[in-house]
C-alpha cells in the first residue's frame, strides 16, 4: 500500500504503525509518531492499523537548545 511518510510517498506492506517503524530500524529509538495529524503514543503503536494515503509523521528527539 502506499502510505506518505514525513511527506514522501513510500511503500509498505506493514499492517501496523508498530511493524512499519520496525522496517526503518526504529525498533529501539525514541520516536514521536503522529497518523493523519493525531499523535500516537508508544502503547498505541501495534493497535493502530495503517490504510492507502495514511499520512505518518516520524520524528526524533534533538539535543541542542
Amino acid at each position: 500500500m502506499k502510505i506518505v511518510l514525513n511527506g514522501k510517498p513510500v511503500e509498505t506492506d506493514t499492517a501496523n504503525l508498530e511493524e512499519f517503524c520496525d522496517s526503518l530500524g526504529f525498533s529501539d529509538a525514541k520516536i514521536a509518531t503522529a497518523v493523519n495529524g493525531d499523535f500516537v503514543p508508544a502503547s498505541r503503536r501495534r493497535e493502530t492499523n495503517l490504510t492507502t494515503d495514511d499520512r505518518v509523521e516520524i520524528v526524533s528527539p534533538r539535543q541542542g537548545g
